[in-house]
């Protein structure tokens, strides 16, 4: 597998740096923010995730997703982290798709798609046969490009406000 990949717009798909992680959070605050906290400031929203440790998953992100038996991806453009993308283990072989942000300036060029398929290639050379993943039931265009992608509904495996999802690698 490719260790970087240049999309046809010049942006680049690499295995998160440690010196990303901050910019990291940043963008999925800043996208997070606008979708659930429409009334706070960025700044208000990225307090309340790092008081509740909601990204400590990519705050140690070199251990959770840890180039083996998960992934940890930065979407960059011209060097700038503009989104995020994950795979991690879940159980037996499964495997969890996280941490899909895009900034919304991206949106609709394809970058996710190419983000998503890097990631089902890693997880199928991992040797994991599911993927699976959860979302907000607010995240409606999130839910949406999941579906055409051929995830479907399966029984909630964590929190009763989002929407659990699975699907054949």
């Amino acid at each position: 597998m490719k260790t970087v990949e240049k999309t046809p717009n010049m942006i680049t798909i690499a295995p998160i740096q440690p010196h990303q992680i901050e910019d990291a959070k940043a963008v999925i605050s800043a996208v997070a923010q606008r979708i659930f906290e429409p009334d706070k400031s960025p700044d208000e929203f990225s307090e309340i995730l790092d008081h509740a440790h909601e990204l400590k998953d990519v705050d140690n992100a070199q251990q959770v997703y840890d180039g083996r038996s998960g992934l940890f991806l930065v979407i960059l453009d011209d060097g700038k982290v503009i989104g995020t993308g994950a795979v991690r283990p879940w159980k037996g072989e499964t495997a969890e798709l996280k941490r899909l942000w895009l900034l919304e300036q991206y949106h609709g060029q394809g970058i996710g798609y190419r983000v998503v398929m890097r990631l089902f290639e890693f997880a199928r050379q991992c040797g994991y046969k599911f993927i699976r993943l959860q979302t907000s039931f607010k995240q409606e265009r999130a839910i949406a490009f999941y579906k055409k992608l051929g995830f479907v509904e399966i029984p909630n495996y964590a929190s009763d406000d989002d929407i659990s999802m699975e699907m054949g690698l």
